[in-house]
């Protein structure tokens, strides 16, 4: 298998109404085995998210990580993703999520470290048009002068990579540090203004509405790689239905830890 560049492919744009966070999971498992298996094109795919969640990484406790009777009293949903990496607050209209599903050809040659830069120079040059200053910070962190803005997971299955970004458009500190455990270890001598400075939303830094980032986001990405409008197939969202309500919903993969 040869090395690919960007401009090899012919990427398509997803971006639909907002989904729950268990479709979401579904819909990056789902998406990834297409690409992998030569039936789709490889594909950014913008989310929208239809309600507030934490979502846990593969590897990660759900004990240590969240607090269970916080989130329920938030109404916000735990879900678990298939990468690895740690856990992300999201509520619906603070946060920007995106995924690229590539071919594995893509990134070839390149240590997990340079696969994750690899797939953000787009993002960080869309930021740079947008006035921010922000770099990539190992292993997988997009960050700025005024604190970390975005984090990033990666698993590779079945001839495709997954790389998922979740950014900081706004952030309601004090709301996550009840629900996620592990914020509130690193910041409880410092309390909730550290945890907000820690992170820098993008709603701060550009004065823009998500809308007109994600926008920016998507246009850097057309210019940059090319970029065809798409929508997810009958059986590719029927086949995420299925999982988000068996596998994905299920109490067993959300607790077990591989």
């Amino acid at each position: 298998m040869m090395r690919t560049d960007w401009r090899d492919h012919d990427w398509q744009l997803i971006h639909t109404a907002p989904q729950s966070p268990t479709l979401h999971m579904a819909l990056d498992d789902v998406l990834t085995h297409e690409v992998g298996a030569g039936r789709r094109a490889p594909t950014l795919r913008i989310w929208e998210w239809a309600s507030p969640a934490v979502v846990i990484g593969r590897f990660q406790s759900l004990r240590n990580e969240v607090d269970g009777e916080a989130a329920r009293r938030h109404g916000i949903e735990v879900v678990r993703r298939v990468s690895g990496g740690g856990a992300m607050f999201i509520e619906p209209g603070n946060t920007i999520t995106y995924s690229i599903y590539a071919p594995q050809s893509l990134v070839k040659g390149l240590s997990f470290q340079e696969a994750y830069a690899f797939l953000d120079e787009w993002v960080l040059e869309a930021l740079a048009e947008l006035g921010i200053k922000a770099w990539y910070q190992p292993l997988n962190d997009i960050t700025s002068e005024g604190g970390k803005i975005a984090g990033a997971a990666q698993v590779h299955r079945g001839g495709a990579v997954l790389h998922h970004v979740t950014m900081a458009y706004d952030i309601d500190a004090a709301k996550m540090l009840q629900v996620l455990r592990i914020g509130r270890e690193k910041l409880s001598d410092k309390g909730t203004q550290s945890a907000a400075k820690r992170v820098d939303p993008l709603r701060s830094q550009t004065g823009l509405p998500r809308e007109a980032v994600i926008e920016r986001m998507t246009a850097t990405f057309r210019r940059l790689h090319g970029l065809t409008d798409d929508y997810l197939s009958a059986e590719e969202l029927a086949q995420a239905e299925a999982l988000a309500q068996g596998k994905f919903g299920s109490p067993a993969w959300l607790t077990d830890v591989a």
